[in-house]
Order: structure tokens, then C-alpha cells, then sequence
């Protein structure tokens, strides 16, 4: 016989997979691919804009697929695309730690980006939409720490590279997503009536069982795609979240060799590279929490405002000024965090869970142009001025039309032929 107890194993269990995935997937695939930057480039003696562009097509084919992936998530669950997920990575790592042509090259990344549609945010947020709706801010955020606490593992690579050189180097980390991955892609279930239960642990029938007085259900929203389109609140939410992945990956992408850039060693720029993920646990943890809690428009424009104060801080570090790394790192990281979190919370706040994997895997595949946009620039920048501090500028003022669209958006309202 189900009780509440299984269903809060079943709803917790899932958030500690998805915090697993999303160490490996970020620490290989996104924010691991700083340390390999400088290497690969010298090695096969490439431009920064041209390796930069392996980023772009990581997040071009990550935005192409991520409408299909969230529809795909709507009728199947994620275990199937999960799994599937990590097995093309693993292919994709294969072939990049075998590159000898730019096209080899792209083309790794092509399947890496594939891969990592399918077992990244639209996925992981699309189950946990099915299965928190009070908490899914706080939900959402501690899976999403996952990505935070992958910065760990880039002294690891770092030292990989030093030792076996990066083609070794990427062969391990393929060896090791395989063995994390595929055990923890069968943890997850598809929606929780599927087990007898609703969001939140309430059971179907709650006077079936005894376990106490029920909590009150909270109205669902519940928006189909096609209206969801049509509204200006998904157009807001995706030029706000557009600026958070062109940033982020941006940044993510090129931190350590623009530290590179003004004299600082790998040492300490890998150091600054984990420390960007490690900080953005209070922002995922912290604006989540505080998103459950308080008008979740507010908090984002504090996420988004941070994370330009940030940039202003970063175009303005050099060797004589390494301080400013402190407020960057605590601006930029905790609010590029809390825009992680509450990417996903504004989505089921506004527009239900029924056709959730959709219309998040639409604000995700739009907003995906700022992914390709953003590090290609910054190349582009760099390889043409000999600086990146003209793009971290150019970044903080593009902070101000996010704050703008995410304030501008109307207060939720309760039904579907409400959504503005």
C-alpha cells in the first residue's frame, strides 16, 4: 500500500538524481570546456574565435533541439532521454579526444550538444515541475546546485591535462560520465499520478489513507503552447533569459583565457573558473528559497542586475587590481546562480506543468541564441581588439533591458485565458 512517505522518497529521489546529472553534464561539457580552451588552441593552432565556435554549436544544437527535447519530456518522461543523453555525449567526447580537423572538431561538439539537450535543463526541470509546485523553487535550485558543485572538478581536469595531456584527459572524463550517468538516468519517473500522488507530496485520494489533515491544493495554471506564444509574458521571460545564457556562456567560456590574457597564470584563473559555479550555490539555493516566498519577477531583476554589476567588475580586473575578482565572483556567480533557479520557477508559475517540457524547452531553445551568440562575440572581440574588457562592458549594459522585460511582466493570473 502507497504512502506519503514513498511519494517524498519518489519526488526527493528525483532531485538528488537530477543534482547528480547536472555535476556531470556541467563539469564535462559546460564549464569544463574553459580548461580545455587554451590547450586545444595551441595544440592544433587554432583562433580563439574559431574555438569559441565550438561553444556556439554546443548551444546552437542545444536551442534547435530544446522545443522537441521539452515535447519529448511532456509524453515520455525523462529516463528514456536521460539515458539516451549521455550515451551521445560519451560519443561526442570520443570523437573530440580523437579531433584532428576543425570539422572533426565541430562535429563533436554537434553530438555533444545533441546529448546534453536531452539530459540537461529541460529535461531535469520538466520532471521536477511534475512533481513540486509549492516548492519548486527550492526543488529546482538544489538539483540545479549540481551545476555549482561541478566547478570542483576543474582543478581535477586542470591536473588531468598537466599529466596525461587534454585528449587523455578527455577520455577519462568520458569513461567517468558513463559509469555516473547511465545508473542515475533510471532513477527518474515520469509524473507522480503515474504513482498515486500529487505535486507535493498530496496524495490522490487523501481519504483513502490517514495521514492527517491535507494541505490545501494551490489553482494550476494551465496555458496550452500556442497560447503561452501569443502572450507577452513568454516573450519577456525569453529576452530576459536570452542576456542570462549569452553572459553565462560568455563568461563561462572564456574566463580563463581572458585571465590568461592579463598576465594571470592557469593556476589562478582555473581557480576563479570553479570558484564562478561554487558561488552560484547561493544563488540557486538562496534567491530559490527566497522566489517561493516573495514576488518572483523582483528577485529575478536582482539576479539579472547582479550579474551586470558583476561584468563591470570583471571588465576592470588586471594585475594590479585583482580584488575586483572578489565582487565579481560573489555579484556574478550568486545571481548568474539565482537566474538558473528561477528560469524554471517562473515558467510553472505562469504557465502550469501540462505542457511545461514545451514551452520551457521553447524559452530555452530562443534564449539558446544568446548561447551561441555570446562566446563567438567574445572571440570575435578579443582576436580583433587584443581585449575583452570592450564585451564585458558591452554585457553590462545589456543587464539593464533584462531587469526592464522581467519587471515589465504582469502579475500571474489564475486561468488559462488570463495569461498576458
Amino acid at each position: 500500500m502507497l504512502n506519503r512517505s514513498h511519494k517524498v522518497f519518489y519526488g526527493w529521489s528525483i532531485v538528488g538524481a537530477s543534482f547528480f546529472i547536472a555535476l556531470c553534464v556541467g563539469g564535462v561539457v559546460f564549464y569544463g570546456f574553459t580548461v580545455f580552451f587554451e590547450p586545444i588552441a595551441g595544440d592544433l593552432g587554432w583562433s580563439y574565435t574559431q574555438v569559441s565556435l565550438a561553444a556556439s554549436l554546443r548551444g546552437l544544437e542545444m536551442g534547435l533541439l530544446a522545443p522537441l527535447i521539452g515535447i519529448l519530456a511532456d509524453r515520455w518522461g525523462s529516463r528514456r532521454l536521460i539515458f539516451g543523453g549521455i550515451v551521445i555525449i560519451a560519443a561526442g567526447l570520443t570523437l573530440l579526444s580523437n579531433t584532428t580537423s576543425l570539422g572533426m572538431f565541430y562535429g563533436a561538439f554537434v553530438l555533444i550538444g545533441i546529448g546534453t539537450s536531452a539530459c540537461a535543463m529541460t529535461v531535469l526541470m520538466t520532471t521536477l515541475a511534475n512533481w513540486f509546485q509549492r516548492k519548486i523553487g527550492i526543488a529546482s535550485g538544489i538539483a540545479i546546485c549540481g551545476f555549482g558543485f561541478s566547478g570542483l572538478l576543474l582543478p581535477i581536469i586542470v591536473r588531468l591535462i598537466e599529466v596525461y595531456e587534454w585528449r587523455t584527459a578527455v577520455t577519462v572524463l568520458t569513461l567517468g560520465m558513463l559509469v555516473m550517468g547511465l545508473p542515475l538516468s533510471l532513477l527518474f519517473r515520469h509524473k507522480p499520478e503515474q504513482y498515486g500522488y500529487l505535486p507535493d507530496g498530496q496524495l490522490q485520494d487523501p481519504l483513502t489513507y490517514d495521514t492527517g489533515p491535507a494541505l490545501p491544493q494551490v489553482a494550476e495554471v494551465e496555458v496550452k503552447t500556442t497560447q503561452a506564444l501569443k502572450s507577452g509574458t513568454f516573450w519577456r521571460l525569453v529576452l530576459s533569459f536570452t542576456y542570462h545564457m549569452m553572459v553565462t556562456s560568455a563568461t563561462i567560456t572564456h574566463v580563463m583565457p581572458y585571465l590568461g590574457s592579463i598576465g594571470v597564470g592557469r593556476s589562478i584563473s582555473s581557480l576563479v573558473a570553479t570558484a564562478i559555479p561554487l558561488t552560484s550555490i547561493g544563488g540557486r539555493l538562496g534567491l530559490g528559497w527566497l522566489g517561493d516566498k516573495v514576488d518572483r519577477r523582483l528577485v529575478a531583476a536582482v539576479a539579472f542586475a547582479m550579474m551586470g554589476l558583476g561584468l563591470l567588475c570583471f571588465g576592470y580586473v588586471s594585475i594590479t587590481d585583482m580584488w575586483l575578482l572578489v565582487p565579481f565572483l560573489l555579484l556574478f556567480g550568486i545571481g548568474y546562480g539565482g537566474g538558473n533557479t528561477l528560469r524554471p520557477s517562473l515558467g510553472r508559475e505562469y504557465f502550469g506543468r501540462t505542457n511545461f517540457g514545451a514551452i520551457f524547452g521553447l524559452v530555452m531553445g530562443i534564449g539558446g541564441l544568446g548561447s551561441i551568440i555570446g562566446p563567438t562575440a567574445a572571440g570575435w572581440v578579443y582576436d580583433n581588439f587584443s581585449s575583452y574588457q570592450g564585451i564585458w562592458l558591452v554585457f553590462t549594459g545589456l543587464a539593464i533591458v533584462a531587469v526592464i522585460s522581467v519587471l515589465t511582466i504582469p502579475p500571474v493570473s489564475r486561468g488559462e485565458d488570463k495569461i498576458k
